[in-house]
């Protein structure tokens, strides 16, 4: 069973979340920052080869077990955009920014449907050890109103199926429960620590 782990990523928001997941474990929580080791580029095609990618790079440097997350927001009437490349849709990863870009091209599309999900795809990779990996999704809806000022990234403008808030108007531990992250993170309790 995992003693420590990296968390192979410098976005604090999911830094904490991790954090805050594995600390009843009794699982010591590093993140790459604290170690001083890189931010990995992300040169996938796809959300597994973007979590591999991190999950590898800084295992092989540290010599920790290390985990990585690659997720992104998929928007159908968009072709699936932002996708893989949700962090680095505005520039300098501002995420205002962001939100404004994506409302105002999913406005010019004409479409009304803008159904989305949030992908997740976790790597763990220990050294010496084949990486595994744990995926996670939720559906939901595009709105144009911005709410909430809880979580990260697009949440103010992701409603999930089933409830009328924005993730961004969800606590912690309700977004946990339902989101994409949350999901990944469950199937990777379950498998690496029976929870």
């Amino acid at each position: 069973m995992l003693k420590e782990l990296v968390i192979a990523s410098h976005n604090q928001g999911k830094i904490t979340e991790f954090k805050a997941l594995l600390a009843p474990l009794g699982v010591k929580v590093y993140a790459a920052t604290e170690l001083n080791l890189p931010d990995v580029e992300e040169t996938g095609t796809t959300f597994a080869e973007n979590a591999a990618l991190k999950a590898e790079t800084l295992a092989k440097i540290s010599g920790k077990p290390c985990l990585a997350d690659d997720s992104g927001l998929c928007v159908d009437a968009l072709n699936g955009r932002p996708g893989v490349y949700s962090a680095r849709y505005a520039p300098n990863r501002d995420f205002n920014k962001a939100m404004s870009l994506l409302i105002s091209e999913l406005q010019a599309s004409g479409k009304t449907d803008w159904s989305a999900h949030f992908s997740c795809v976790l790597a763990i990779t220990e050294p010496g050890q084949k990486t595994r990996f744990y995926e996670g999704r939720v559906n939901g809806q595009i709105t144009a109103d911005r709410r909430g000022s809880e979580g990260f990234g697009f949440d103010p403008v992701f409603i999930p199926d089933g409830f009328k808030r924005t993730f961004a108007e969800m606590n912690h531990a309700e977004k946990a429960k339902i989101s994409h992250r949350g999901k990944a993170v469950a199937a990777f309790l379950k498998k690496e620590f029976n929870v």
